[in-house]
């Protein structure tokens, strides 16, 4: 029980967050919304995501990969925590989505900051069960966190819910200060301007890629079915409400229903977790979730659509749990948050470009066309995911790296900078940052 004390501390840090991070999405739609008196207001607020990863993923992860994980963390609950709780000041004004920016500008570099400590504090063994239970937080969040926004409005207004989230939040990052500070490994040589090692570090991401091509193309086949799945659902609601007839209330019961089906697959992928291979995982929960896709898309009743929404609900479970443990067995842990970031940039540019492409379809032709085609395009992208994670080549080559990493930690070698040619500008570096290594 005692090995698990740090990893509990953490899932607990991480559920206190996830249930915020709800009432704050709903708070601050709703605020937005009575303020503007525009849906156009409300779907600026989903653009600002994608367009915070655009503007910070391109360095984020040189930081990452350079200062304490766990400070890097807590200070951006912290920071999080005081933006949200003065958004009630800045709710009349632009000013506000200038803040709601900065905000998902700190959960982008968050994110790849919490992977690489995670991949530092869980034991191989251990990560996929972690994973796991990562998921069933989060499930649980997403049933928890609008019961207790909705409880908020109740008893006074959104306002509230805004102040609980960034309460919740500083609590989060309390807990993230009582985890344990973990090694930072090898120091990472860097010279010259701040631009020029941004520059060095997306060399580094490149010679990675190109050397480990096999397991950035399923990296990138599993993100793009997630792009797939932001981009579809950004016609859930016109979908539910414009074609299928639903009523506010009905759709209502959708989404829970969608929540259901997480917890469901939470559950089982909790339970099984040591029995089921990562790899499959992936591969078939992937399939699966663009199966719940299509019969989403093709539903023509309650029945039919509940059916899909909870289909690709439980099976994204498996696979996010999958992908993630595929992620942190397969990239070296010291060049982690670069190869996170700079991809991630990639996910948030394709996010917006088809969310643009599949809204000029929806008008042009159909809206239940556009949800449709999406679908189709997402099946076939898990197919090609799941018959390349099934070739005996991939598995040997990927384990393979993951002896190479496993090495690396062992002869304590100076990390993946020195795998890159000595003639790049990494092999003609002869100091070390130590700016860029503080801790925050």
């Amino acid at each position: 029980m005692k090995k698990w004390k740090d990893p509990l501390l953490l899932l607990l840090g991480i559920g206190v967050s996830n249930i915020g991070g709800w009432i704050y999405l709903i708070a601050l739609n709703l605020i937005v919304l009575d303020e503007w008196e525009s849906p156009m207001a409300v779907v600026m607020l989903y653009v600002l995501k994608p367009g915070a990863a655009l503007l910070t993923n391109g360095w984020a992860g040189s930081v990452i990969d350079r200062v304490n994980k766990r400070n890097l963390m807590a200070f951006l609950d912290f920071f999080r925590a005081v933006l949200i709780a003065g958004l009630p000041f800045l709710s009349t004004g632009w000013w506000m989505y200038a803040v709601v920016l900065f905000i998902n500008m700190g959960s982008a570099i968050f994110y790849p900051a919490s992977m690489t400590y995670i991949t530092n504090l869980i034991p191989a063994g251990n990560r996929q069960r972690f994973n796991a239970l990562r998921g069933l937080i989060g499930s649980g969040a997403f049933l928890i966190g609008p019961g207790v926004a909705g409880l908020m409005f109740m008893m006074g207004t959104p306002t509230i819910a805004l102040y609980l989230n960034a309460l919740a939040l500083l609590l989060s990052g309390v807990i993230t200060l009582f985890l344990p500070k973990l090694e930072e490994g090898e120091r990472t040589y860097t010279s010259g301007t701040k631009w020029e090692v941004v520059k060095s570090d997306w060399m580094v991401v490149w010679s990675f890629s190109r050397r480990r091509a096999y397991v950035m193309v399923l990296y990138v086949l599993f993100t793009a079915m997630l792009v797939m799945t932001a981009v579809i659902d950004s016609l859930e609601a016109a979908f539910s409400k414009e074609v299928l007839y639903l009523s506010d209330s009905t759709y209502g019961y959708l989404v829970s229903i969608a929540g259901g089906g997480f917890v469901l697959g939470s559950l089982l992928n909790t339970a099984f977790s040591h029995k089921l291979k990562h790899m499959t995982l992936m591969g078939a929960g992937s399939v699966v979730v663009s199966l719940g896709y299509i019969v989403y898309a093709c539903s023509y009743d309650f029945v039919t659509i509940a059916i899909g929404f909870a289909l690709l609900s439980f099976a994204l479970a498996f696979a996010t749990t999958g992908f993630e443990t595929f992620y942190q067995e397969h990239i070296p842990v010291d060049i982690m948050g670069r190869v996170g970031s700079l991809y991630g940039l990639l996910e948030g540019v394709l996010v917006i470009l088809l969310t643009v492409v599949i809204g000029i379809g929806a008008e042009a032709w159909s809206i239940r066309g556009a949800v449709a085609g999406g679908s189709i395009l997402m099946l076939l992208l898990t197919l090609v995911l799941y018959f390349c994670l099934k070739k005996n080549s991939w598995e040997k080559q990927l384990k393979n790296i993951q002896n190479v990493i496993i090495n690396k930690k062992h002869t304590h070698t100076r990390g993946f900078e020195d795998e890159v040619d000595s003639g790049s500008v990494l092999g003609q570096m002869g100091r070390t940052d130590e700016q860029g290594r503080s801790e925050l």
